[in-house]
């Protein structure tokens, strides 16, 4: 769903164009330079549009200021470019944006709080969180740049402008590095673009942004960087555990997307995943498997032209197969069951100290299991029910270790959106209620258009609204 169809002017296309290749020094930081340094900026940022509340009003839905709020700000888009790493540590470069409140209201002046927002999985090479048109960009303007926060959104390296060939996906140390990159270089175009920051930072992501977003709390922390709080929302966090249990059977919603985005992020990494793509993959996809993603071509295009299975992660005659996962396995199934069951007997010999390459990998980037405990609050938001970042495996098991490290429980507090209020004092009734309303509207389409949009369409706002109200209390 597109929450706003808006043109980029021709005035501010050529604009973008002209500072891309070059222009002024910038006011805070060091000049901008073409170097591809980690953190430098590439070139001034440039506005590509302004919306006011009026306007941001009127280009979106009724439905997202009902959960948003109305807009308060002013909100200018800016496009930048910035240096960072990729999986292997190689030079390369992204893009992102810097969205910036304006405006009379209290809330739209003097110095704003920075929020460095992560974003979720898409397959889209174009995709730009410094476009009004990005659904995901709309809802993090409305829900945060439109009530006075300076919002920094990298587009991560392998995406939009980004000349690394492909994503380091869920790459715990080198995401970490594209988010604080991307903060470093935009901090030194804020004084361009008219953001004027306070010393409040926060951090948060969605999906595959949660996990994001916890691995670059986890990292500014280790850099004595400080972080007022953070909202980690959705995440595949127990990334070791969650592929245990995907190649267990417990399928996920959305796998045959995820698998390719995450083997070639750590083949690329780590080189041994597999010797060549059809040791993983069934013959069908193994020739294209590696440069397939992200792609300019859209994903129900590759759905449906054979690129990628729909649905169908394993054989049908593979086993084992829990009750009520059927639908993932099948024909014309994306991974091989002679490589599914080397990782499962892998599993069985070694369950904590895995020997298989990509069980190695997952671990490796599993957050919860990198001996860390966080020094400033944190928010952890998902929805119980959820079919493609399984709370319980993730949200609840963040959980349980924080306070196995000896965490207090206030430090970390753990929303279920889609649980009821515990109490008329409950701060997050409001979201709870919110989300049930949803729900049951998105139900009555039945249970697979439910199953389909509670990841990526139903949670996401609700969080998003939980965590911006857990946020003021700092």
């Amino acid at each position: 769903m597109k929450f706003l169809k808006l043109v980029t002017s021709a005035a501010a296309a050529s604009a973008l164009l002209a500072a891309c290749g070059g222009g002024d020094s910038v006011s805070e930081g060091p000049s901008f330079d073409t170097s591809g340094a980690p953190g430098s900026l590439v070139a001034t940022p440039t506005a590509l549009t302004t919306l006011t509340p009026a306007a941001f009003q009127a280009a979106a839905p009724a439905s997202l200021f009902q959960v948003a709020g109305v807009p308060k700000c002013n909100v200018t888009f800016n496009y930048f470019q910035y240096g960072t790493v990729g999986g292997a540590g190689e030079k390369t470069s992204a893009s992102g944006g810097i969205m910036v409140p304006s405006g009379t209201d209290a809330a739209c002046t003097g110095e704003r709080p920075v929020l460095l927002y992560a974003h979720g999985t898409t397959t889209d090479k174009n995709k730009n969180m410094a476009s009004p048109q990005d659904s995901e960009a709309a809802l993090i303007a409305a829900m945060y740049a439109a009530q006075g926060y300076i919002v920094v959104a990298p587009n991560y390296a392998g995406y939009e402008a980004s000349t690394l060939p492909y994503h380091p996906y869920l790459n715990m140390d080198q995401q970490a590095k594209d988010m604080v990159d991307a903060l470093t270089a935009a901090r030194k175009g804020f004084a361009d673009v008219g953001a004027r920051a306070s010393a409040k930072l926060f951090v948060s992501g969605y999906s595959q942004g949660g996990f994001v977003s916890m691995a670059t709390q986890r990292a500014l922390q280790l850099a004595g960087t400080p972080v007022t709080a953070a909202a980690h929302l959705s995440g595949p966090y127990a990334l070791g555990t969650f592929g245990d249990a995907v190649y267990a059977g417990n399928v996920n919603l959305g796998a045959t997307i995820f698998s390719p985005l995450l083997t070639t992020s750590f083949q690329r990494t780590y080189g041994n995943i597999y010797t060549t793509p059809s040791e993983m993959y069934e013959a069908a996809y193994a020739p294209t498997i590696e440069t397939l993603l992200p792609s300019t071509t859209a994903q129900s295009v590759l759905l449906s032209t054979g690129k990628l299975p729909a649905t169908a992660m394993f054989a049908a005659d593979s086993a084992p197969k829990p009750a009520g996962f059927e639908s993932f396995f099948g024909a014309g199934n994306l991974v091989k069951t002679s490589y599914r069951n080397t990782y499962l007997a892998d599993a069985v010999a070694n369950p904590t100290a895995p020997k298989h390459p990509l069980r190695v990998a997952a671990n490796k980037n599993d957050l919860l299991q990198q001996n860390w405990t966080p020094n400033k609050p944190m928010l952890l938001c998902g929805g119980n029910a959820d079919p493609t970042v399984f709370f319980r495996v993730n949200t609840q098991a963040a959980q349980a270790y924080f306070a196995g490290k000896g965490v207090p429980a206030q430090a970390v507090t753990v929303l279920d959106v889609d649980s009821p209020a515990t109490s008329a004092s409950d701060p997050f009734a409001q979201a709870k209620g919110g989300f049930a309303q949803a729900k049951a509207a998105t139900a009555a389409a039945g249970t697979s258009a439910l199953m389909q949009a509670y990841h990526g369409s139903l949670v996401p706002p609700f969080c998003n609204a939980a965590a911006r109200g857990y946020f003021a209390q700092f």
